[in-house]
């Protein structure tokens, strides 16, 4: 199935032919796409899909063989994750991947780090523009932690913060490499339904605060037909459906596949 986006200078993200192989399993099978931006686009799936393997193509832990993935029209199949997140590529992770042993504020100014210009040298001496530098990183890192409400907890060690504000921690950090595009591996899984109603409209402010595109993995189906405009369906590893929310949800290979019947 490919995908009908017919503006090319509208696309962010864009999957060719992505196919992943683990030995005899077949994780992605042929499957094409393209992210419009600053559109909230969800992945959903049974498990087993194959939804975070394309998460870990789009963001270089994987590669496609065959098949590429272009940011902005240039290629970045086999660029590193680092590389990939230079350009402006950021992600959660569905098990939360934080340096437990370091403070909420060290975890957000890490990742700032990613876009510091002054090396190693300037800062053992602390010249002038380090220092600078260092507190522009402060002061961005203890907004952001405003943004996700953990601006009380800045010394507190990142591993023993609740399930939840690690979720937000998780989300914060990404935000604090710069990203273009950030992607959220279940970002709501453990939460109940009105914060699930909080998490979406975070999620659309941040979209708007920082001119993001947002892509989600999620099993909440109420959340995903709520908040995403566009939704891509995977089952056994191939692309079963895209379009919008209410289109998907009504298509009939979808419900046999993933919703169940109504």
């Amino acid at each position: 199935m490919s995908d009908p986006t017919s503006d090319a200078s509208d696309i962010v993200l864009e999957v060719r032919h992505a196919t992943r192989r683990f030995g005899g399993l077949v994780a992605l099978n042929d499957v094409s796409f393209s992210v419009r931006r600053n559109e909230i686009f969800g992945l959903i799936g049974p498990n087993g899909a194959g939804k975070t393997t394309m998460f870990n193509v789009l963001t270089g832990l994987q590669s496609a063989s065959p098949g590429s993935v272009l940011h902005d029209g240039a290629d970045i199949t086999r660029l590193k994750p680092h590389a990939i997140a230079r350009r402006g590529v950021a992600r959660t992770f569905q098990n939360i991947r934080l340096f437990g042993a370091l403070s909420v504020l060290e975890n957000i100014k890490i990742a700032h780090h990613l876009h510091t210009r002054t090396n190693t040298l300037a800062g053992v001496f602390a010249l002038p523009r380090s220092r600078r530098e260092e507190l522009e990183v402060d002061r961005s890192a203890r907004e952001l932690l405003a943004l996700v409400g953990l601006q009380g907890r800045p010394a507190e060690r990142a591993g023993a913060l609740p399930y939840g504000d690690q979720r937000r921690l998780e989300i914060a950090r990404a935000l604090a490499t710069a990203p273009a595009v950030l992607l959220l591996d279940e970002p709501a899984a453990g939460m109940n339904t009105s914060e699930k109603a909080g998490l979406a409209a975070f999620i659309r402010d941040i979209r708007n605060r920082f001119n993001l595109t947002v892509l989600l993995i999620e099993h909440s189906v109420p959340l995903v037909m709520r908040l995403c405009d566009r939704v891509a369906v995977l089952n056994f590893g191939e692309l079963i459906a895209l379009g919008t929310p209410t289109a998907v949800q009504n298509d009939p290979v979808v419900v046999e596949a993933y919703l169940g019947a109504p």
